[in-house]
């Protein structure tokens, strides 16, 4: 008999990972240390006027399958009414059976709107009204959205030039029950070739009230306003790394030369862009380990490969796809780098090239150093990899060559206010996992080692980083 679609056993195939998933792992609270929400939905306590806009108004996975299914771009981000762009998605839900967006979708409908029909077509007039009777009350609103989902830290993605004012009212608000921090997010200052470096140097002194025209001016203007992010409970930055280069150790006076090259729009070298590159990220990760910020790396992004896709719409809008250029031996390098005067800061390395796992998972051991439990992190199964697959690859090689009870756990890396059940996917994931260790007799039927493994890794970790 076949289990029901979704059901209370979803993913759960044993006795032990039922047990571990309905009594430890599902009313745990979620940490959500990444992810690109706006915060000004939360600060305002946004509500949406449709499912239309609260699905479709920014969330790239749903654009790609949409196109993927022919659907044309006026009922993806074009101008057509949401009501006619989410009828186009109800269209394309059908055809991504085995993609995680067909899981997505359905845990979306029945944990926000408790809705546990079979998303189509046929159904969309029903989901449409039910639904947005729902999100026009403030049982819908953006920070109730979250508190159903029992979340405790959002960590947001955030420009060092951005003023944070929502952030800051946001932390004065009593009303908010879950903590929500900026994130550090200096790309703009790692690509002095890219065309808008100039600009954004500009924007950069006028945020930090502090001219650049030498390297270290560069530095000290992001220090100003990563030290202004640590007022407003920043716990991490977050770096968006789509190749690591070979690189070398330069003088001052050779980064000055190649700031001001990049200021002036200059040209600028391969060879010279990778220097100062690491050169920043180098004095960068020195200053995390100082305030005790949690750096990540994004690594292996391919971005912005459909030109007319961006000259139309601009970047995260789908056109980005896995790298397969090699990472390990410059990664290891800078890492090196940063670590060798008083240690790198906890730091998690996520990679979107899963041929690249076990790299990333034997170079997080290369660094560990005994001053905490699990400093340097492999993960979380990252963007394309966040699904079943890939999340148990993953997981696997974490336990195969690291320790999975250190591991920090999982995040939505979304920009939509009902994402968080992918968490619940994760969990009940981890839990099919190890039960399946338990029932195989790979690991012993003993409650307090697999119960502690499961609190750690779906909660604890993240916790103990970044709610302290």
């Amino acid at each position: 008999m076949a289990a029901p679609f979704l059901g209370p056993d979803f993913l759960l195939d044993t006795p032990a990972s039922r047990r571990l998933y309905h009594e430890v792992a599902s009313t745990l609270p979620i940490v959500d240390f990444h992810n690109h929400l706006d915060p000004s939905a939360i600060a305002e306590d946004r509500n949406w006027d449709s499912i239309g806009e609260i699905w479709l108004e920014g969330d790239h996975y749903k654009w790609r399958a949409m196109r993927w299914n022919g659907i044309p771009e006026s009922l993806v981000t074009g101008s057509a009414p949401f009501r006619e762009k989410f009828n186009a998605f109800a269209e394309t839900i059908p055809h991504c059976l085995g993609n995680p967006l067909y899981h997505w979708t359905h845990l979306e409908l029945r944990r926000y709107f408790g809705w546990e029909g079979v998303f189509g077509p046929e159904t969309a007039d029903e989901v449409w009204e039910l639904a947005n009777d729902k999100l026009a009350n403030r049982s819908h609103s953006a920070r109730s959205l979250l508190r159903s989902m029992n979340v405790s830290y959002v960590g947001t993605t955030d420009d060092p030039c951005d003023d944070l004012s929502f952030h800051a009212s946001a932390q004065n608000d009593a009303d908010l029950t879950f903590k929500m921090a900026p994130s550090f997010r200096p790309d703009k200052t790692l690509v002095p070739s890219d065309a808008g470096f100039a600009a954004y140097c500009r924007r950069l002194e006028i945020a930090s009230d502090h001219a650049i025209s030498r390297f270290d001016d560069l530095i000290e203007a992001l220090l100003k306003r990563l030290d202004h992010f640590i007022t407003l409970g920043c716990k991490a930055s977050d770096h968006a790394l789509n190749e690591i280069r070979p690189f070398s150790i330069r003088a001052r006076s050779d980064l000055d030369a190649i700031l001001k090259r990049g200021m002036e729009s200059g040209p600028i070298s391969v060879q010279d862009e990778a220097d100062f590159k690491a050169a920043v990220l180098i004095e960068l990760g020195q200053a995390y380990r100082a305030r005790n910020i949690v750096m990540q790396f994004h690594i292996a992004a391919s971005r912005n490969n459909n030109s007319k896709l961006l000259g139309s719409l601009g970047p995260d809008t789908g056109g980005d796809s896995i790298s397969d250029e090699a990472v390990g031996g410059p990664l290891n390098a800078l890492l090196d780098q940063i670590n060798r005067d008083k240690g790198l800061p906890r730091t998690i390395l996520y990679c979107l090239n899963p041929a690249l796992n076990e790299v990333l998972v034997t170079t997080a051991g290369n660094f560990q150093d005994g001053s905490e439990p699990g400093k340097i992190q492999s993960g979380p199964a990252w963007w394309f990899n966040d699904q079943l697959e890939g999340m148990e690859r993953h997981l696997t090689q974490v336990a195969q060559m690291g320790l999975l009870s250190r591991f920090v756990g999982m995040l939505t890396d979304s920009r939509s206010f009902l994402s968080f059940p992918r968490h619940e996917y994760y969990r009940r994931l981890v839990c099919r996992i190890v039960g399946r260790w338990i029932e195989d007799g790979s690991v012993p039927d003993q409650s307090e080692l697999t119960d502690g493994l499961i609190r750690r890794i779906c909660f604890e970790n993240a916790r103990d980083w970044f709610l302290p």
